[in-house]
């Protein structure tokens, strides 16, 4: 009596796994008040090493790529609601039926 997982299920984990990852990158390059990751390491706080409009293009990678993470997480939810109702054979409504008070 296992529990079936859609394979598209496991392929969205990845990819939240890695724009996770890669929005916490983008993230750390910025240059921030205190310089950003680059100034912790004893680089120059006050310039960016990938130029004077750089700012501005990892600020719209930045919203990109966190938008794209949250609607992947809408989507794993989406999946894991059809995976749900398909291996107890209930519709989401019946489930909460199911829940008994403390």
């Amino acid at each position: 009596m296992g529990y079936e997982v859609d394979f598209f299920s496991h392929v969205v984990n990845l990819l939240i796994i890695l724009v996770g990852l890669l929005l916490i990158l983008t993230i750390l390059i910025q240059r921030g008040k205190g310089g950003g990751l680059v100034g912790a390491f004893g680089g120059a706080g006050g310039s960016s090493p990938f130029g004077s409009k750089a700012g501005d293009t990892f600020t719209r990678i930045t919203l990109l790529m966190a938008l794209a993470w949250v609607l992947l997480i809408f989507g794993q939810i989406w999946l894991v609601k059809k995976d749900t109702r398909k291996n107890t054979g209930k519709s989401t409504a019946s489930l909460t039926e199911d829940v008994r008070p403390l």
